[in-house]
């Protein structure tokens, strides 16, 4: 006989924030042999092309359990090569801000991923994996134990995992004793298997935003064939009395991708869907506003014909009384980037933390003693300032109210600074300030049990105000 894997993951797409189990058997060899380990070498790539020919990222081994099988859970493993996509792609022809190419790699024109013109792709957050199967043992018991690279592997097939989690409430599909999370049964399709699938984010299919708002959306692509690609995104703006309609081409020249391939960068794209991108390029959009832009829609269509949901993003006006409104940026369930703008009173305050020393108040080591009026006493060596920030949001829906919660869960949270007219802006540091929220608990709203519903969440900026060091 031969190694047999026993159980693998349902289905070759999956997001990797979850148990990725693979269980395999040998039943001649644990039967007759001594000192069985199963062994799984485990490859990870940007490419599918000869995959399990490159050198593996680990080698791992196990024991068979009383049943004789060896259980791997790969999810420690392969989760680490796989994170948030936080710049626009450099990969392919690479993505535009303002119409600013970045390739060849620059400072003066690398861009956030949140201010992308049109279409991006991913980086980081998508890779390839494939697994080789072996079985080492002796032959007796004193005996040495056989070199397994020179046994023929039980290969897998090639998967593809992205940076997404499961919880524990996660409807999974079980077949055959394999089971796992299939993404175009619950909507994450890329629009291909049936009209209306979702982009790949749980957020309410009504948004709200301002002008100046940035914020990208994402999609699979490619998947699960060639021919299951997004073609186009069609735009349709709406103001008072008039509307008009938008398409733009998903193309390599425009930061996407046109032909099918085998680079994992391929198959997770992002596009620029809200007003801050729109006003990078659009002269369209920029018509709409001049004649009072009230909302718009996205709509994605694939090669094959079918549609996506419709995306509705309804233009809010700053705050009448005055209150900055803030824009927050989190990793969602998905591994990608979910939007919101805290619209309402907002309060900023300073957390001031001091180092400090006694200093001697006089000239101690010349040739007279000398009292100087700014020397002696307690002095600061150093002071620490972070900056804290109490967020409100408007009246939300019970939808927002749940989708709230994958924020306070979030690993990644971000503001987002709004668009400038600057056309020859090139320092995009300024867009970007990455906070940490310290609110410590969250309570699921309903209309039933709150009526109207509003949110408070604390946060501190990540990075501390500068001072001078004495």
């Amino acid at each position: 006989m031969a190694i047999i894997i026993e159980q693998k993951p349902l289905y070759n797409i999956l997001p990797i924030g979850q148990q990725v189990i693979f269980a395999v058997s040998d039943d001649t060899i644990v039967a007759n042999k001594f000192k069985v380990k199963f062994i799984a070498q485990v490859f990870v790539s940007n490419t599918a092309i000869n995959l399990t020919s490159d050198t593996p990222i680990g080698t791992f081994k196990t024991t068979p359990n009383n049943e004789g099988v060896g259980i791997f859970d790969l999810r420690p493993v392969l989760e680490t090569f796989v994170k948030s996509d936080n710049e626009g792609s450099t990969f392919g022809n690479g993505s535009r801000y303002k119409q600013s190419h970045t390739i060849p790699v620059a400072q003066s024109v690398t861009h956030p991923m949140h201010l992308i013109d049109k279409f991006a792709v991913s980086e980081n957050a998508i890779k390839f994996f494939a697994i080789n199967f072996y079985v080492e043992y002796s032959d007796d018991e004193t005996g040495d134990i056989i070199d397994f690279t020179t046994l023929d592997p039980e290969a897998t097939e090639q998967y593809i995992m992205f940076n997404g989690i499961l919880q524990y409430d996660d409807v999974l599909t079980l077949t055959g004793g394999n089971y796992g999370y299939d993404l175009f049964k619950n909507g994450y399709d890329g629009f291909f298997l049936a009209d209306n699938g979702n982009f790949l984010s749980n957020a309410p299919s009504t948004q709200y935003a301002r002008l100046t708002d940035y914020g990208t959306l994402p999609f699979l692509n490619f998947l699960p064939t060639a021919d299951d690609r997004v073609q186009d995104i069609v735009l349709t703006y709406y103001w008072d009395g008039g509307s008009s309609t938008e398409t733009v081409p998903q193309s390599w020249t425009m930061g996407g991708v046109t032909n099918f391939g085998s680079s994992a960068f391929q198959n997770l794209l992002y596009f620029g869907a809200f007003p801050g991108n729109l006003q990078n390029w659009s002269g369209n959009f920029a018509a709409a506003i001049a004649s009072g832009l009230t909302h718009y829609t996205i709509q994605a269509n694939s090669d094959i014909g079918t549609t996506s949901q419709i995306t509705t993003i309804n233009i809010i006006c700053p705050n009448e009384r005055g209150y900055e409104g803030i824009r927050l940026t989190w990793l969602n369930q998905w591994g990608v980037w979910d939007y919101y703008t805290f619209n309402m009173k907002s309060t900023r305050s300073i957390s001031t933390n001091r180092t400090s020393y006694t200093q001697l108040g006089g000239t101690w080591n010349e040739k007279n003693f000398k009292i100087s009026g700014y020397k002696g006493g307690k002095k600061n060596f150093r002071v620490n300032s972070t900056e804290k920030i109490k967020l409100n949001t408007d009246f939300v829906t019970e939808a927002e109210s749940v989708w709230f919660e994958e924020l306070i869960n979030s690993p990644e949270v971000y503001i987002v600074n709004g668009f400038s007219t600057d056309a020859t802006d090139t320092i995009t540091n300024k867009y970007i300030d990455p906070v940490t929220l310290t609110t410590s608990s969250y309570v699921i709203k309903t209309i039933a049990n709150d009526k109207l519903m509003q949110y408070t969440i604390e946060l501190e900026k990540s990075k501390m105000k500068r001072t001078q060091a004495v």
